[in-house]
């Protein structure tokens, strides 16, 4: 399905990067969410499909990838992590061991085993990306390793990152990304700050992104609490060459959305959301619920992705039991404005409100998709 004539002039930019009918992305939401069904059918309606791979397996990944190339002949892109390797605290793992011991045993979970190793070789994810081609790869939590940009430029690739301020924005633009995505603090999810200096990075989006395209030369994504058209034609105004939308897509048939994770996600207001380190040991933004509540304030527990590797098991069984307590419900502050739908006409819906809105001049009132 495409969207016809997209946006016109202002789809212009999104065409000349990515090769897309429509300035609409779709947020790479790794865990779940994301599916080879749901990025190939944003990206049949016109859009850019993203898939997260950064917890994915290098065979789990290239079978992903497959699917993805196989369901749709419009570019996709693929969303990796950059490694992070803290060093690994034995003391902070035992603390984090004993602090999840009764959840586990609330879900009749055995006890805790230390995994041996704490998140997936991104040197073999590389390789996946590389091998496949990829077209387009994006890349979160820091810079890319060295010889990583060179691998990925070989292989036809355009490579963005994310950035939280104008200044990884800069750092970015000079490591040779074709596009900065710059993440606002409203968005859900992992924040992707990289270069911490002790200054507040949660800058709101329509504050971030003119200043970050002000800052660079190269073109700009727009990531952080956009739910429906307004904000797309608002991101566009504002200097983005495309929208990035992840929570909008939750609710979608073909996300992979655990049935507790979507019911919260269906009742949540904007209100509802928190960042917290409580799930992964790295800020995220998701709905506030009794872990990420009973784990506020605690800094004695290990950095991702060594907590991250501690709970997976526990949100995996919380999802199996449907308790939603337990589950980092991941979403930004646009919540209250999504509801399901296919993807595809979820697409269309959002080109045909951001159209209405860059028409003006009289106010666009959102057809109502919150709560179905």
């Amino acid at each position: 399905m495409s969207t016809g004539d997209g946006l016109g002039a202002w789809g212009r930019a999104a065409r000349d990067l990515f090769g897309t009918d429509v300035p609409v992305v779709l947020g790479p939401m790794a865990g779940g969410p994301s599916t080879p069904a749901l990025v190939s059918a944003v990206s049949n309606a016109g859009g850019l499909g993203s898939l997260g791979g950064g917890y994915l397996s290098p065979a789990q990944l290239r079978t992903d990838v497959r699917a993805v190339a196989a369901a749709t002949g419009r570019p996709f892109a693929v969303n990796l992590f950059a490694p992070e390797q803290p060093a690994v605290d034995p003391d902070a793992v035992a603390r984090a061991v004993a602090v999840l011991a009764p959840y586990r045993a609330e879900l009749g979970m055995p006890p805790q085993e230390v995994p041996a190793v704490f998140a997936e070789p991104f040197e073999d994810q590389l390789d996946v990306v590389v091998s496949e081609r990829v077209p387009i790869v994006t890349f979160t939590f820091g810079m890319l390793p060295e010889g990583a940009m060179a691998a990925l430029r070989d292989a036809g690739a355009i490579v963005g990152g994310t950035a939280t301020t104008v200044t990884e924005a800069r750092a970015l633009e000079a490591a040779g990304v074709d596009f900065v995505c710059a993440q606002g603090a409203e968005a859900g999810g992992h924040r992707g700050s990289f270069l911490g200096s002790g200054t507040d990075d949660l800058i709101g989006l329509v504050s971030l992104v003119p200043q970050v395209c002000d800052a660079v030369d190269v073109p700009v994504v727009a990531a952080g609490g956009i739910g429906d058209g307004r904000g797309i034609a608002a991101a566009l105004v504002l200097g983005a060459c495309a929208a990035q939308l992840g929570t909008a897509f939750l609710l979608c048939d073909e996300a992979g959305t655990s049935a507790p994770y979507r019911a919260a996600v269906e009742h949540a207001r904007p209100e509802d959301t928190t960042i917290t380190t409580a799930f992964s040991g790295r800020r995220a933004r998701g709905i506030a619920n009794r872990l990420a509540r009973d784990l506020a304030g605690r800094t004695d527990l290990p950095p991702y992705p060594v907590l991250n590797a501690l709970t997976r098991d526990l949100r995996r069984r919380a999802a199996e039991a449907g308790d939603a307590s337990l589950l980092s419900l991941w979403c930004g502050q646009g919540v209250g404005l999504v509801g399901p739908a296919p993807a595809a006409v979820l697409v269309g819906e959002l080109v045909d409100e951001a159209r209405a809105a860059l028409a003006g001049p009289a106010p666009v009132v959102s057809p109502g998709r919150a709560g179905g």
